[in-house]
């Protein structure tokens, strides 16, 4: 049993992850984004029995200070947060420099600091890659910053890895490709997708005819985990499933489950800058799968089904309109 810190722990995958490791007999201290009306977002998810065994703090990584405090006593970090939307990206760039790079290096001093600290596992993300030179994509494919979120997570990135090098900080980089699953926010497509069949409103979307690997949130969960594993200090693994699918092939197969036909058009405003456009993204995780044997045990048609039962009976409990609540 380890003492664990999940940044962005009331996140999607933060969330998972915490359950997780709370299932797994680990005491973890669960950070919160500090809001005036006290939310704990997706951790409510998990239910009063398991938040009474979590130890959750509030406050922001842009803090170095604050930083301190929240590792002052742990063996594991895992860090999942930062901001993630890549059209806000476009908007304000300087609060993803703040947040995913200058937050990230807060933590990593302050993680030096920590006397005998075991792990700390840092989230990255398919994007950095961009556009794919070759697929399957593996870890040693360009890196290509074509927005500004997929810039911050390189840079971010690369402290990790410098820190790795420079002091001897146990780091390993996971690069989770496209994670979807309950809980998850309907800022993302599948979730989006769900969401409007479920409430019979028009959709919209943008580019048809870009492919993706999406991983079910459990997959993703197990694959952190398996980073723990001695042989990945000092590297950084990609997680996915080593298939991928069209936007208009994701929007049939969910049409499909939900016994709905989707009713779409395409919105010019949801497709991204034609340079910044990431056709392709399709994940080699045969690194991390021989590091630790892990893999993926959900096709996408398995979880796409969990999924939509999970937003079925979110429907049925909250009613009509109330997704944008997620």
């Amino acid at each position: 049993m380890s003492k664990v810190v999940v940044t962005g722990a009331d996140g999607f995958i933060g969330s998972h992850l915490t359950e997780a490791l709370l299932d797994a007999g680990h005491e973890v201290k669960a950070l919160v984004k500090y809001s005036s009306d006290n939310r704990l977002n997706n951790l409510t998810y998990l239910g009063e029995d398991k938040l009474s065994q979590v130890e959750i703090v509030k406050g922001d990584i842009k803090d170095p200070e604050f930083c301190n405090r929240l590792l002052n006593d742990c063996n594991v970090v895992f860090h999942l947060a930062s901001l993630i939307s890549i059209p806000y990206s476009y908007v304000n760039p300087n609060d993803f420099l703040q947040t995913n790079i200058v937050g990230t290096v807060n933590l990593l001093n302050s993680a030096r600091r920590v006397a005998g600290l075991e792990r700390f596992i840092h989230t990255s993300t398919s994007e950095v890659y961009g556009s794919a030179k070759y697929v399957p994509i593996d870890e040693n494919h360009p890196l290509q910053p074509q927005s500004p979120y997929s810039a911050s997570k390189m840079s971010a990135d690369s402290f990790v890895m410098s820190y790795y090098l420079s002091f001897g900080l146990p780091v390993t980089i996971v690069r989770p490709f496209n994670t979807y699953g309950p809980r998850q926010s309907m800022r993302a497509i599948i979730p989006k997708i769900i969401g409007n069949l479920l409430d019979d409103t028009e959709l919209k979307l943008g580019n048809m005819h870009t492919r993706r690997d999406f991983i079910f949130v459990k997959d993703t969960v197990n694959g952190f985990i398996s980073g723990l594993h001695d042989s990945c200090i000092g590297e950084a693994v990609n997680i996915g499933t080593g298939c991928n699918v069209s936007m208009k092939a994701l929007l049939e197969m969910i049409g499909t489950i939900a016994g709905k036909e989707p009713n779409y058009v395409v919105d010019e405003s949801f497709v991204r800058p034609q340079k910044s456009e990431v056709s392709e993204l399709l994940c080699n995780y045969g690194k991390i799968n021989s590091l630790t044997r892990w893999q993926p045990k959900y096709d996408l048609m398995t979880g796409l089904k969990l999924t939509v039962d999970w937003f079925r009976e979110f429907h049925r409990e909250h009613g009509a309109g109330q997704f944008a609540a997620l």
